[in-house]
């Protein structure tokens, strides 16, 4: 792929297209605000949009022009009354199709008959229609979300927007498509060890995996979370305004204290930061992506912080514990299928997940244990820092056909080990791009800290995002 394709800017960055899909949250609710532009003249660029690239990228489970042009003319309304819901009334959003929105089936990207349908929505869905948010759909995930690609019994293959060759990332792959290609600017994805920062990290795009708990889930789980896949970081930290709200219905969140969302700035020369470059686990970071994290890294130096760096703290046998508890889970669902309907899960995931009929009651119960054991040794290789800088991902983005990079269900999720012990510790982790390999894919940096301090995560991403060098920078202006 060529690095024209992928959208390196070698310039300052070049204006933002015209075309009012592309707009970030934050000009269109400064432009609905003065009447520059309405609510149903993006729905219908959106709409547009999406009719344009869908059939390459096939990022939506459920998408309904119709209730899209509804829910516009009903904010057009709003804003014209001057009574929006809030200063994001108006703009188009998603959800993962693992989100329930009451009504809607939750296939969860697996072709079986009878998909469960949602009887409410979700903590999630409420909090962006209390909003005003023009919901756009549910977008697409591969089997039981266990993939980190955006392969499906159900979809198909979702792609990458900047090069449908590639993988659009997983699971929160529809989410990270949608959100690279312009179907509106706010989109919502699942992570349990990689699932938002994994798609943003081959996308060019921002996402954050909050605070365990920050965010209410309906379903949550050990590790679980929600959270922003957007194209911008003031995006990211404006949606999670809504989405970071607590509701009763998730027995798992925390009384927060109140986060500085927008208002919050970034100091450099107050920060100790750690710089963790090797995993310990899995597969070795690819030279590129380790010189792209090197690079940012010195912008932090550079600007007056201190830069130390973390040796690895997950061992391989805790990672292999985790996915292997992963696959008993899933194979106690999987096991009770009749054949027919085995036959029709990827036989990717039915590999995988077989294999964890061979664990018995006592191994179980080890490899369950693992995931506290990452938790105790991720916060205490971390205390004491303020941000710990690491690739997303060790590798840039692989073709799309390919259900995960290591193209083997028998093997340990080997690209994961930067990703899943934040997932594990509950604390709070981004993904921002900070480079480009030399074919053009991206290559993202994380950027963690610690547990409540969300806020200042994304104070720290909206920092990088201003200082990064322009061939840094996504150029969202040659995106197909």
């Amino acid at each position: 792929m060529a690095e024209e394709t992928i959208g390196v800017s070698r310039e300052s960055a070049a204006a933002r297209p015209a075309r009012p899909a592309f707009l970030s949250a934050v000009e269109m609710s400064a432009a609905f605000a003065a009447g520059a532009l309405t609510p149903v003249e993006v729905a219908e660029d959106v709409v547009a949009r999406i009719a344009e690239r869908e059939p390459v990228l096939n990022a939506f489970y459920r998408f309904d022009a119709a209730s899209v042009r509804e829910q516009a003319a009903a904010s057009a309304r709003r804003w014209a009354a001057g009574e929006p819901r809030s200063a994001l009334d108006g703009v188009p959003a998603s959800v993962k199709e693992n989100i329930a929105r009451k009504g809607h089936p939750m296939p969860a990207g697996n072709a079986l008959p009878n998909p469960p349908v949602a009887t409410e929505n979700a903590p999630i869905v409420d909090r962006m229609e209390e909003a005003g948010l023009v919901l756009l759909g549910s977008t697409t995930m591969p089997d039981y979300g266990m993939l980190s690609s955006g392969v499906s019994s159900l979809h198909g293959i979702t792609r990458n927007a900047w090069d449908p060759s590639l993988t659009a990332g997983g699971s929160s792959a529809g989410a990270g498509a949608a959100a690279a290609a312009g179907y509106g600017p706010l989109h919502v994805g699942t992570d349990i060890g990689g699932s938002i920062r994994l798609p943003a990290a081959w996308a060019g795009l921002v996402g954050l995996k909050p605070s365990a708990g920050l965010v209410p889930l309906h379903e949550p789980y050990p590790g679980r979370a929600a959270g922003p896949l957007t194209r911008t970081a003031m995006d990211s930290c404006l949606f999670m305004g809504v989405l970071g709200q607590p509701d009763s219905r998730d027995y798992t969140t925390r009384p927060y204290p109140d986060m500085e969302w927008c208002g919050r700035n970034f100091e450099p020369r107050r920060a100790r930061i750690a710089l963790q470059l090797e995993a310990g686990s899995g597969i070795d970071p690819d030279p590129e992506v380790l010189a792209a994290v090197r690079l940012a890294a010195q912008a932090f130096a550079e600007a007056g912080a201190e830069i130390i760096e973390l040796g690895p703290f997950m061992a391989p046998e805790q990672l292999k514990g985790v996915d292997d508890f992963w696959r008993t889970k899933f194979y106690a669902q999987y096991s009770l299928l009749e054949e027919d309907k085995k036959a029709l899960v990827l036989p990717y995931i039915a590999r995988w997940c077989a294999l964890g009929a061979h664990f018995d009651g006592p191994a179980t119960v080890g490899n369950y244990h693992r995931m506290a054991q990452i938790q105790q040794a991720t916060v205490a290789a971390t205390r004491g820092f303020d941000l710990m800088l690491s690739p997303v991902a060790p590798m840039a983005a692989f073709p799309a056909e390919q259900p995960m990079p290591l193209d083997d269900p028998d093997l340990p999720m080997g690209h994961i080990s930067f990703t899943l012990p934040y997932n594990m510790s509950g604390q709070p982790a981004a993904s921002i791009n900070c480079g480009f390999t030399a074919d053009g894919r991206t290559i993202g940096l994380q950027i963690a800290g610690q547990v409540a301090r969300d806020d200042y995560v994304m104070a720290a991403t909206r920092w990088y995002e201003q200082v990064r060098p322009a061939p840094a920078a996504p150029d969202w202006t040659r995106l197909p």
